[in-house]
């Protein structure tokens, strides 16, 4: 398969592959800028120092789920976003929370909480994925209901044991 990257995109800094999809990280020498989901494609060496250390992490994550991130993550999003983040920061490893429990402890909507879920540009790192629709069931995943994204949260999941 053949990635196709988006011209008005910055260029990835390293490519890192996992079991059925690949993580970009785009960044400079001193923030990482995002980080995106990608189908499963060729892996590519890092640019820059930083870009090193991110995929060292990246890949320490993948090998045990526990692996606690320290990453210089650029401020991004609203002030509504970055409290929703900080709230999914804040979920243990082998945990979930539903959108309606973060709606709750941010007095808000779960629709809104999930809005900023998906808007999270550090996915895996803040991890999105151990939020969970109602019921247990996975819900959506940046913007997606099916396909690639939710067997990407799945996989996620099983991963860390949840």
């Amino acid at each position: 398969m053949r990635l196709r990257v988006d011209p008005a995109e910055p260029p990835f800094q390293a490519i890192i592959s996992a079991a059925v999809f690949s993580l970009g990280v785009c960044g400079d020498e001193l923030e990482i800028h995002r980080i995106a989901f990608l189908p499963p494609t060729d892996e590519m060496a890092p640019r820059n120092p930083l870009a090193a250390e991110v995929a060292r992490q990246l890949c320490a994550y993948l090998a045990d789920a526990e692996y606690p991130f320290v990453l210089p993550l650029r401020a991004a999003g609203t002030p509504f976003q970055r409290r929703v983040w900080q709230q999914i920061a804040a979920i243990p490893t082998h945990q979930t929370r539903s959108y309606g429990e973060i709606a709750r402890m941010l007095r808000s909507a779960p629709r809104a909480v999930g809005q900023a879920c998906a808007a999270n540009p550090y996915p895996v790192v803040v991890p999105c994925h151990r939020v969970l629709a109602r019921g247990g069931r996975l819900g959506g995943f940046a913007h997606q209901k099916d396909g690639f994204l939710l067997d990407v949260k799945h996989w996620l999941l099983v991963h860390e044991g949840c």
